[in-house]
């Protein structure tokens, strides 16, 4: 295991050296990269001989800190630090859930090198829309009273830590409420069966974006995760069409 240091934060990651452009993956919330989409395009990428960087944020996987210590904003920091220390030249970002709200973010900062985006079931702006605008009165409470709110989790044995800190600074990252400036070729992949993002989400997200090369792929029977066989064939292959495009 590798690590960088950022902001007194030791993150976790793994590094393919190979031909540009660089797939870059950013897993979604309590996720890391060891999960089946984050090998599965390290597989595509030996085969490629294309660089590859997977990692995990502050609070996640192998990487110091405490999930309950993290927001958005320091995600955002923790993948433009591992962005900017070690990669170079062109990038093709890969965001799944969060990390497609984190992805468009880096984006957003480093217009120069980024050439393509893949969401994952994108959630940008989940913080607001996805949990705040969504919990009762009584969820709303136990957050302002405890400052944690431990959500149910369909993905794994332990909940969501939920906390105030992570919803209240999300609202200085939201996207969805003006022009994406984002001109690159975009792919947004969502599963029409996903419990968790709305579908109409991935049109929303599409709508939002400055670029006029964006194509939708609605899964029929995806779910949120986007992780059986098929998916994980289908979001390869939209890969190396980027990647050839590139090229």
């Amino acid at each position: 295991m590798n690590y960088i240091t950022n902001k007194n934060r030791k993150l976790a990651y793994k590094y393919l050296e190979g031909k540009g452009p660089t797939v870059v993956f950013l897993a979604g919330l309590m996720s890391d990269m060891e999960g089946s989409k984050a090998l599965a395009l390290d597989s595509l990428c030996r085969d490629r001989g294309q660089a590859y960087l997977r990692f995990d944020y502050s609070g996640h996987g192998k990487s110091s800190g405490d999930f309950t210590d993290g927001t958005i904003g320091a995600w955002k920091e923790d993948a433009l630090a591992v962005i900017d220390q070690l990669t170079t030249g062109d990038l093709i970002l890969i965001g799944s859930s969060m990390g497609g709200w984190i992805g468009l973010l880096c984006a957003l900062a480093r217009k120069d090198r980024i050439k393509g985006f893949v969401g994952l079931a994108a959630a940008p702006d989940f913080t607001k829309e996805l949990c705040w605008d969504q919990y009762s009165d009584e969820i709303k409470e136990t957050l302002k009273r405890d400052g944690v709110y431990y959500e149910a989790c369909d993905y794994g044995d332990d909940p969501y830590a939920m906390t105030m800190t992570l919803l209240e600074e999300g609202n200085d990252h939201l996207i969805m409420g003006g022009l994406i400036d984002i001109e690159c070729p975009v792919r947004l992949i969502q599963g029409m069966k996903d419990p968790d993002v709305p579908p109409v989400t991935a049109q929303r997200i599409s709508d939002r974006l400055k670029s006029d090369d964006v194509v939708i792929t609605f899964v029929k029977n995806g779910d949120h995760r986007l992780s059986t066989d098929s998916d994980l064939k289908r979001l390869c292959q939209v890969v190396k069409e980027i990647s050839g495009a590139l090229a």
